[in-house]
């Protein structure tokens, strides 16, 4: 079973699950706005793919951060913090399966070429 996190209103979360649907990929999903997220969780994925990628620069979240807030964020431990507070700054979807991340992010060609 696939353990996808995001946020259900997020566009790029709907495409990845409606991907997920019409493949008939079973999955749960973590909702970082109702369950949100542990420092646990997001250190154990840092050391899988860095806290940087985590981070999502791109999204609305950061871009209206303070600049002050943005070049404070230098270390992991302060990046974690920040997603902790602030869930719509990690990059989604992210998905697991067997604790380890498979996913980050949506890409239709992607997804297709995995095996599910």
């Amino acid at each position: 079973m696939y353990l996808v996190y995001g946020i259900k209103n997020c566009n790029t979360v709907k495409k990845a699950l409606t991907f997920l649907d019409n493949h008939k990929v079973e999955y749960r999903f973590h909702d970082y706005k109702k369950d949100g997220i542990t420092k646990a969780k997001l250190r154990e994925w840092s050391l899988q793919v860095g806290w940087q990628k985590l981070v999502n620069k791109k999204g609305t979240t950061w871009r209206i951060l303070d600049d002050s807030v943005k070049n404070d964020i230098t270390s992991e431990a302060k990046a974690i913090t920040l997603m902790v507070e602030k869930t719509s700054v990690i990059k989604r979807p992210l998905i697991e399966k067997d604790n380890k991340i498979i996913a980050l992010g949506f890409e239709d060609d992607i997804y297709g070429s995995m095996e599910w």
